[in-house]
């Protein structure tokens, strides 16, 4: 029995799922969620230390000449100490004298014709200190298990020494197809016949998130054949397969992972899209069988798909996000059931996509995003502050505009 979408969702985010970690370097961490919590072994800064070219000085000796008695580097290991009188030269980054108040902008001093200098603005206590922990503590939590990596947490990785980290196993998909009535795209077709779009998407997309991915073939339309590369795909983590799973006399999907040590975890989703989605799983591979109409199949990826392969990379992030944003025109629908449509969102609107039928399959390639309508919405008006979920999200625009925040 189909389950509506809230059901779904709570589903699939409360898998147990068994994940695998291997080690790798930093370097190669990038896109990666981190099997480990990651804690800070030391502080930065590790000591006081300028953050200007300047002076350093004691703040109560401000208004008095100043004599430089030392110059110190970043990098020296230095001990001087000041008195009311004197003052050091002091580079960006260099440890400061253990007594020193304040640190003072070359460009703020006056340099005598006797060698000294004289403040000429005014000076606050421990400016231009960088303290000991006021970016990191020691033993603070930097990463949390089930983060992923980026080049920001590359960096502080970096900071602490760190040069290799657990993270968990890339999950291995496999995908396959069905229906000899679909030809693959390098295949000869005749004038009756159709490329199968569907495999190729579903390949490319579990790449581009995170996965790795295998085609075994195409199965022919029969029970023992599906069987037999279903039974080839038990090393998986997740099969990805799209058609075959509704009332038709062709459909031999269902027939066939029936045979098999098959348990069903859902079967249909109320969604317009998608409605004859089916989760289930064999031993310990999952099976996600979707949609056979291309924007449908893409769709319910995108929606229920993604919650999936965010539990099987180890990410802590697994539910779908949104960003406010106003609809561009006004959307009548059939309220009954809930709906997905796909469109585009410039920072500002959402735009509907003007062709949306299950079976297209250019809508996407235009389409950075979608929206999700409850069931009971009728109509939304110009304006309508709508939930964008994104699906190809780096968020440039062809347009060169204006992203200066003003009063």
């Amino acid at each position: 029995m189909a389950i509506n979408i809230h059901e779904a969702i709570q589903i699939i985010s409360s898998l147990n799922i068994n994940l695998e970690f291997e080690i790798i370097p930093i370097e190669n961490a990038v896109n990666r969620i981190i099997s480990q919590d990651i804690y800070a072994n030391q502080s930065l800064p590790k000591f006081n230390n300028s953050a200007m070219d300047g002076y350093a000085i004691i703040h109560k000796s401000k208004d008095k000449e100043l004599k430089i008695i030392d110059t110190i580097f970043a990098g020296d290991d230095n001990n001087s100490l000041l008195d009311e009188n004197s003052c050091i030269k002091i580079m960006t980054g260099a440890r400061i004298p253990s007594n020193a108040t304040a640190i003072v902008p070359k460009e703020d001093t006056k340099e005598l014709d006797n060698g000294n200098i004289k403040i000429e603005k005014q000076v606050k206590e421990f400016q231009h200190i960088r303290f000991i922990g006021e970016d990191i503590k020691e033993n603070e939590l930097l990463i949390t298990k089930g983060d992923e990596i980026n080049f920001a947490k590359v960096t502080l990785l970096a900071s602490q020494g760190i040069t290799h980290i657990k993270v968990y196993k890339k999950p291995k998909i496999v995908v396959f197809s069905s229906g000899e009535e679909l030809k693959l795209h390098y295949e000869k077709i005749e004038p009756h016949q159709i490329y199968n779009s569907n495999t190729p998407t579903l390949i490319s997309r579990a790449k581009e998130l995170g996965c790795d991915v295998n085609f075994i073939g195409q199965a022919k339309d029969s029970v023992e054949s599906i069987k037999q590369l279903i039974q080839n795909s038990l090393d998986a983590n997740l099969i990805i397969t799209s058609g075959g799973v509704s009332v038709g006399d062709a459909d031999f999907t269902k027939d066939a992972i029936n045979k098999l040590n098959y348990e069903n975890i859902f079967d249909g989703i109320f969604i317009k899209p998608g409605k004859p989605t089916v989760l289930g799983k064999i031993d310990n591979t999952y099976i996600l069988n979707l949609p056979g109409n291309p924007l449908a199949s893409s769709l319910i990826l995108e929606l229920f798909g993604r919650v999936l392969i965010q539990k099987l990379i180890g990410s802590n992030e697994i539910y779908p996000n949104y960003i406010l944003g106003k609809l561009d025109e006004e959307l009548i629908l059939k309220k009954g059931r809930v709906t997905i449509i796909p469109g585009t969102f410039n920072g500002e609107y959402f735009s509907i996509s003007k062709k949306r039928s299950p079976g297209m399959v250019s809508t996407l390639s235009s389409s950075n995003s979608m929206i999700v309508i409850d069931e009971k919405v009728e109509k939304l008006t110009k304006d309508s502050l709508v939930k964008i979920l994104p699906i190809n999200w780096k968020f440039f625009n062809k347009e060169n505009k204006d992203f200066l925040t003003h009063e």
